[in-house]
């Protein structure tokens, strides 16, 4: 009888045993966001009296952004790509493996949080300048709040054994647990949060929520940060949200503002005694196929938003759910190679960024095409770059047209269509709007 096999998590079977084909039009695209960003931090580098040697920090960064926009298998062969081809800013060099690994386990990464914090500002500046259509709920709700932030935890992956530096860590340990908050409308990160405790609730980040939150924003919040007292504080900072209620809410109703077959828009107050939320919310129940849909708000004013645009807006904060999966799935976040915090800290980092530049390139694309940008995979942006660097040797100059020209649509770089209809057109905007 043979042996039972040992259970294995997929994503750490290592997909490809050689990088990716390098090409210069990509590259050039993350040379010229990312350059400025980099750069700017030399100054800061240095006050951290870090001498310049051979792996400086211009030299680091394009190392690691290799590692995982390349899919660069490992450390030996990232040795070897670096000693034969020009990687964004810096020419080729010569390094060690000893050399390279010891770099970076310890290679600060705050310089890499930096880095990014740098470069949003531009990619903002970006998206703000394209024309593309938008989601109708949120070019409505940008009517009044000034952004539409999406906010989640998520636990990253067990950590690899194979590293001298890990041998002592017990088999499956976690790498950790980070919070993430997304612009809704840009899709870009717009803040990190990492902690060492893999296990730990979403809601000890909320004291970082609270602080980071400025007034005039809209936040979308899944059950995971469900607590009245959290609430009470955002909406004294001016804070608003949008949140899924639990089945087991308590609530006095105070006032109903629409009620149909379909919609039950009620004000109501959270709690009782002295387990309660402090200010009054909106309780918004939408019956779609055979469900019930309950959210709250503490938007009370229907005609700043009106119920069906708070349900889309929730059912659009599964973008963040998407935004991880990329970075773990795509971009091989899932693949943590130490297990210093440092050493961690430094992947995320370096990951998210290339997230942010893939956020760019698909939201070109979504202009080229004219479509909202919800209709285009970054997965498949991602994988259908292999294609148009082969497309690039025969006729092929600009990523995002080749990936706009109908000939390519089965790349699948749109998504398709849902069979189910959306759940604001359940209803006539026009007779929720008025509400």
């Amino acid at each position: 009888m043979s042996k039972k096999s040992k259970p294995r998590n997929p994503d750490h079977v290592r997909r490809t045993n050689r990088p990716t084909p390098d090409n210069e039009v990509v590259q050039e695209r993350i040379k010229s966001l990312l350059t400025p960003a980099v750069y700017g931090q030399l100054a800061y580098y240095r006050s951290l009296k870090l001498r310049d040697r051979i792996l400086s920090l211009p030299v680091m960064v394009a190392a690691v952004l290799l590692l995982r926009w390349r899919q660069v298998p490992s450390v030996c062969e990232l040795v070897r790509v670096l000693a034969r081809e020009n990687l964004f800013w810096t020419p080729a060099i010569k390094v060690s493996q000893q050399a390279l690994r010891k770099r970076l386990l310890a290679f600060p990464a705050g310089l890499f949080e930096r880095t990014l914090m740098d470069v949003l500002p531009a990619l903002r500046e970006r998206w703000a300048a394209r024309r593309r259509p938008l989601p109708e709920s949120v070019s409505y709700a940008l009517r009044s709040f000034s952004g539409i932030l999406a906010v989640d935890g998520s636990t990253l992956e067990a950590l690899f054994r194979k590293l001298k530096a890990l041998r002592d860590a017990p088999p499956g340990s976690l790498g950790g647990k980070i919070c993430t908050v997304i612009d809704l409308a840009s899709r870009l990160p717009e803040q990190v949060w990492f902690t060492e405790k893999a296990q730990a609730h979403d809601t000890s980040f909320l004291d970082q929520i609270l602080e980071y939150a400025r007034a005039g924003t809209l936040w979308i919040f899944d059950r995971g940060f469900f607590d009245f007292a959290f609430f009470d504080a955002l909406m004294d900072k001016g804070v608003v949200w949008i949140t899924r209620a639990k089945s087991n809410t308590v609530f006095t109703v105070q006032k109903s503002l629409l009620h149909t077959p379909e919609v039950r828009d009620r004000m109501v107050l959270l709690g009782r005694d002295k387990h309660r939320c402090r200010h009054p919310v909106r309780l918004i129940e939408v019956h779609f196929g055979q469900t019930w849909y309950r959210y709250l708000t503490s938007v009370l004013d229907p005609a700043i938003l009106p119920a069906w645009a708070v349900a889309d807006l929730y059912r659009r904060r599964w973008r963040i759910e998407e935004a991880f999966m990329i970075v773990q799935r795509v971009l091989n976040l899932s693949y943590l190679w130490t297990g210093s915090v440092n050493g961690v800290m430094l992947q995320v980092w370096a990951t998210w960024l290339l997230f942010a530049v893939l956020i760019d390139l698909g939201d070109a694309v979504a202009e080229e095409l004219m479509v909202p940008f919800d209709r285009v995979s970054l997965e498949m942006v991602f994988r259908g770059l292999y294609h148009f660097i082969h497309a690039y040797n025969r006729e092929a100059t600009d990523p995002v047209k080749y990936f706009a020209d109908p000939k390519n649509q089965d790349l699948g770089i749109l998504k398709r269509y849902r069979k189910k209809p959306d759940l604001q057109l359940a209803q006539p905007v026009a007779s929720l709007a008025g509400a």
